[in-house]
């Protein structure tokens, strides 16, 4: 098939597109100084991959004295990722890490049988026009590793591989794509790149990843002879070949890999594939069990009432 769909592309939704199965409108939350755009879970697709989580928070510029003050709170089943596009968060962990992560760097968290985590913005940045603007992502673990035991990894921005080719800067943050390996270390085949297109540039889609969703940052894309605007994640259908063209300059995400070896309970910041794990995580955290954040441990996020 061609790589080049037609030149006049239409505004898109997953019924005029065969290549689109789902288009995920993400609910949007206001945090005063910034916003977060939660694309998944969804109600059209629960998962893409092990991709059970993507959250698009920003751009933003805090005002004075403010920042990210995300308070301690616990995770099971999972790993974080964090990736920015501008300003700078740390982490500190259960495990005693303190990590600052800044732009095309990777923070991998993998919670397992249970770790605590904060995420803020140092004093030293709270002096007023402060950028942030980024992702989290969350990649449910297999079934047989859901208790493993927690870990962090970062990973510098220099040791993401990158190129740069005919209108396209593409960096793979984990597995493999476009003959790029990343170092991020996966317990699942998993697929996260992202691209940045220029105008009439095409970002060709194998079919080596089982599944596989685009988000555009910014800008347009076609897909199919489908236009598609920000901040929308297209869950594609398997099996085919597929082109991501830029009708203007565009920031693109590519998430995906194997389908997840069955379905999974999500509830707050626990997921795992069994209700009763995700009953005994909210009776620890409720009851203190969980270990401390050294260096963050005045404060903490309280279980949810629902």
């Amino acid at each position: 098939m061609s790589f080049f769909p037609a030149k006049d592309p239409i505004p898109g939704d997953a019924q005029s597109c065969a290549a689109v199965a789902h288009v995920v409108v993400p609910r949007t939350v206001d945090l005063g100084d910034f916003q977060v755009h939660r694309a998944l879970p969804s109600a059209q697709s629960r998962m893409v991959g092990p991709f059970i989580f993507f959250d698009h928070f920003g751009p933003a510029v805090f005002s004075a004295g403010n920042g990210v003050d995300v308070r301690p709170h616990p995770h099971i089943g999972l790993a974080t990722v964090t990736y920015l596009f501008d300003g700078e968060i740390v982490h500190r962990d259960s495990l005693g890490n303190a990590m600052p992560i800044h732009p095309g760097a990777v923070n991998w968290m993998t919670a397992g049988s249970g770790i605590v985590h904060s995420e803020r913005t140092a004093a030293e940045r709270r002096r007023g026009g402060e950028p942030l603007h980024g992702l989290q992502l969350w990649v449910a673990l297999p079934a047989k590793d859901e208790e493993t035991a927690a870990a962090f990894a970062h990973t510098a921005a220099k040791d993401i591989p990158e190129l740069s080719e005919n209108g396209m800067t593409l960096r793979v943050v984990a597995g493999a794509f476009h003959g790029l390996r990343s170092p991020v270390a996966a317990l699942w085949e998993t697929l996260f790149a992202e691209a940045r297109l220029k105008a009439g540039t095409v970002l060709p889609l194998e079919t080596a990843h089982e599944e596989r969703a685009v988000y555009a940052i910014d800008g347009e894309i076609d897909i199919g002879g489908v236009a598609f605007g920000p901040d929308k994640l297209l869950v594609l259908r398997p099996g085919d070949r597929i082109a991501v063209r830029a009708m203007r300059d565009a920031h693109v995400i590519v998430v995906g890999g194997a389908a997840m070896d069955g379905p999974r309970h999500i509830w707050w910041n626990f997921v795992s594939s069994r209700q009763d794990r995700i009953e005994a995580a909210k009776a620890d955290w409720q009851a203190g069990r969980f270990p401390l954040v050294p260096g963050d441990s005045t404060e903490f996020i309280p279980l949810p009432e629902r």
